[in-house]
């Protein structure tokens, strides 16, 4: 018998990898065990054990030893070591496709590439040419009070403890152990405990490899794992990807061995309509953006800024995009809104949609559809009627939910924008190419985009102002981040 699905070989698919890799060699956990839930029909899809400290301590310990020799290697050496890996994760594309969908709850339809391509053919790949590039600024002489001739030079930092959020695994271990290992460190990585499946089978794609032993560690476990390994002494940097308050926490716990520090923490987007802008083309990209992967995305543009001559118009043209929102089973190809990753946090989205409405807040748009009896899905929803103040405005909700504001002015439309203790990204609609630049130089955010943007480039940078984080990921400021800068200057 035959069937219609084209994902039919790998739908059920997990990894069955358990195991830790620490020092090239898989070590089974010793730590706490915990049960892993496909959010999209809340079945268990597997046990997982967490590392004891022990072994976090065995994993630096690990990094360490491998920092040496990796960090003498030549830039051409390590760029072909992550050539490697990257072409052994694109061979796997079979496997970590199942495996994110299943633990992540993902639609295939976006996931193939949001989950999986980009990360290894754009960023790892990048990450592998960033490899060979000598940094090295050549100052030239100096005559006080002595003639001399200086040169500044850009060393790897050392170990590197990357801890990931749940909603991109594959993405946010390559944002940060690319331009850690081009720049010559090496890593332990934690990922999240409700989505550590991908990260395990990427620690068996990274022995498949051949990197060198030590210099990609992976564990898992829950919050006294990350605390440990965050505030472990032998770590010199900390990259951690996930919410703001957690942050907080990972800054202290960096803190207390004044260790570096690069954080990316989410936001609260703003996308703003200017008069000029064409809503009735727009108005589904927009829509559809914020809502991808169940709205958790850091970079959501879920704060609808639409000047008041455009605003019913806005409203209209979006009715048909949620029209086009499919909430429902991520392997449906029609799909292109996923579950929420847990009970507790489909409450949360929740709460935040019965807080805006109890305090005087409308569903201007919402889908209406009945949702899958099993899994923890949201209806997507677009808030309007509530103040600039509103909790539902201001905080990153990490969910289908948007919320739209008019304006007068550009004055007030950038004021607005900037009114928030974020800064991760921005969009402005414009067909004035002019205006829209002006004002995306004026928006206090990590990246601008302009009608949309364009992909996710492995060259520039990504990370954001205030509460949204410290630092930078990608480009070759995400190697920087991993890199000491040293001044070496003698007399001639």
């Amino acid at each position: 018998m035959t069937t219609n699905d084209p994902y039919e070989h790998i739908r059920n698919w997990i990894p069955e990898t358990r195991n830790l890799l620490i020092g090239g060699r898989e070590v089974t956990p010793e730590g706490a065990t915990w049960e892993v839930v496909n959010p999209a029909t809340e079945a268990i899809i597997a046990e997982v054990g967490g590392a004891s400290t022990h072994q976090v301590d065995a994993a630096v310990q690990a990094a360490r030893a491998a920092f040496g020799p990796w960090s003498r290697l030549s830039g051409e050496e390590r760029s072909r070591h992550l050539h490697r890996l990257a072409d052994t994760l694109e061979e796997a594309q079979d496997r970590l496709l199942p495996s994110i969908v299943n633990e992540v709850g993902t639609p295939v339809s976006l996931a193939s590439y949001l989950q999986v391509k980009m990360a290894v053919e754009e960023h790892l790949r990048f990450a592998a040419e960033a490899a060979k590039v000598d940094r090295t600024v050549h100052l030239g002489e100096y005559h006080l009070p002595h003639p001399t001739m200086s040169d500044v030079v850009y060393e790897p930092a050392g170990v590197v403890a990357i801890i990931t959020g749940y909603n991109y695994p594959l993405n946010l271990a390559i944002f940060n152990f690319g331009g850690a290992l081009a720049a010559g460190c090496t890593a332990v990585i934690l990922p999240s405990p409700r989505t550590p499946i991908t990260t395990l089978l990427l620690g068996e794609l990274i022995r498949e490899s051949g990197l060198p032993e030590g210099v990609l560690n992976v564990v898992v476990g829950e919050m006294e794992v990350g605390k440990h390994l965050s505030s472990h002494p032998g770590v010199d940097r900390v990259s951690f990807t996930g919410s703001d308050t957690v942050g907080e926490k990972i800054m202290e716990q960096a803190a207390r061995n004044l260790a570096g520090i690069t954080l990316e923490l989410g936001g609260k987007s703003p996308s703003i309509v200017m008069p000029s802008a064409d809503v009735q083309s727009i108005a589904m990209e927009m829509h559809l953006r914020w809502a991808r992967n169940g709205g958790q995305g850091c970079a959501a543009l879920a704060r609808l800024l639409v000047h008041e001559s455009r605003y019913d118009e806005f409203l209209d043209a979006g009715a048909g995009a949620f029209d086009q929102m499919v909430v429902g089973d991520p392997w449906d190809p029609a799909t292109n809104v996923g579950p929420m990753i847990r009970p507790d946090h489909r409450a949360q989205v929740e709460g935040f949609v019965t807080e805006a409405l109890d305090s005087g807040g409308v569903k201007l748009l919402e889908v209406n559809k009945p949702l899958p009896s099993k899994g923890y899905f949201v209806n997507p929803v677009l808030l309007g009627n509530l103040p600039h103040t509103a909790r539902a405005v201001q905080e990153e909700i990490f969910g289908p939910v948007a919320v739209i504001l008019p304006f007068s002015t550009t004055e007030e439309a950038l004021e607005m924008a900037n009114d928030t203790v974020f800064g991760l990204a921005a969009n402005v609609w414009s067909e004035d190419a002019n205006e829209a630049r002006h004002m995306a130089e004026q928006i206090r955010a990590g990246t601008v985009w302009i009608n949309g943007g364009g992909g996710m480039r492995g060259d520039a940078p990504f990370g954001g102002y205030g509460r949204s984080g410290i630092g930078r990921q990608l480009g070759e400021w995400g190697v920087r981040e991993y890199q000491e800068v040293k001044h070496i200057q003698w007399r001639i």
